[in-house]
């Protein structure tokens, strides 16, 4: 399959990047400026699409990100640390965020018919975020069916939707990807916090899935805390 990936830049979608070249054909990479509290990410999607050399085009979206405000990647608001399934981490949602991406996806991936459009949403991530739910992207391709009937056939590819981030570490390993070259904290310092929700959701999946993790953190031993502290 012809197949775009949205790629922020992080483990996930830099992975699924990865997995998408060698099992496919990957034509190009897709990352989104919605306003985010920092574009860091991006830097290492465009750094993986040169390493894949395929193109990479970054969409600005900032003035759609700037209504859907409340968010702490978006607003003045402290990044909520602890583990990523806490209440806490929910005011990390910035609204529609998937639903808006993949529209926009679709559209590109009509225009150059493309056969797929991938995202790594995960098993991790529908404790927090309604739009990474298999219901979710279900219902998603069923519109998009309709949106493009007559047009194109785009298939949403999401081979992570069932699996964990440690099942995504498994698999960005064999794969060869570089997880050094990948961009996880949410605060953007010069070294990931090792404190914030990806940032310990992170450290656990290379434990949990036995590959070493090349990642330099701030508080490297804070992920222990946090998983003690909700009884993990």
């Amino acid at each position: 399959m012809k197949t775009i990936v949205i790629c922020s830049g992080g483990l996930d979608s830099v992975s699924l990047a990865h997995k998408v070249a060698q099992e496919d054909t990957l034509t190009t990479l897709l990352s989104f400026d919605y306003g985010q509290r920092h574009v860091k990410e991006v830097e290492y999607a465009a750094a993986c699409a040169a390493r894949l050399r395929v193109p990479h085009r970054v969409v600005d979206i900032r003035q759609i990100g700037a209504a859907l405000s409340g968010s702490a990647l978006t607003d003045d608001v402290a990044v909520p640390e602890g583990h990523y399934a806490e209440d806490t981490m929910k005011i990390t949602i910035v609204p529609n965020r998937n639903a808006i991406m993949l529209t926009v996806a679709f559209g590109m991936a009509a225009a150059q018919q493309a056969d797929a459009v991938a995202a790594a949403v995960h098993g991790g991530d529908h404790f927090i975020y309604p739009d990474c739910r298999p219901a979710f992207t279900r219902a998603f391709q069923v519109m998009q069916d309709a949106a493009l009937d007559g047009v194109a056939q785009v298939r949403l590819h999401t081979p992570y939707i069932d699996g964990s981030k440690a099942d995504i570490v498994a698999d960005g390993a064999r794969h060869g990807v570089p997880f050094a070259e990948t961009w996880s904290c949410y605060k953007g310092g010069q070294i990931h916090c090792g404190r914030c929700g990806t940032c310990v959701e992170r450290r656990e999946a290379f434990y949990l899935a036995d590959v070493a993790d090349p990642t330099e953190y701030d508080d490297p031993d804070y992920w222990l805390a946090a998983l003690a502290e909700r009884g993990a």
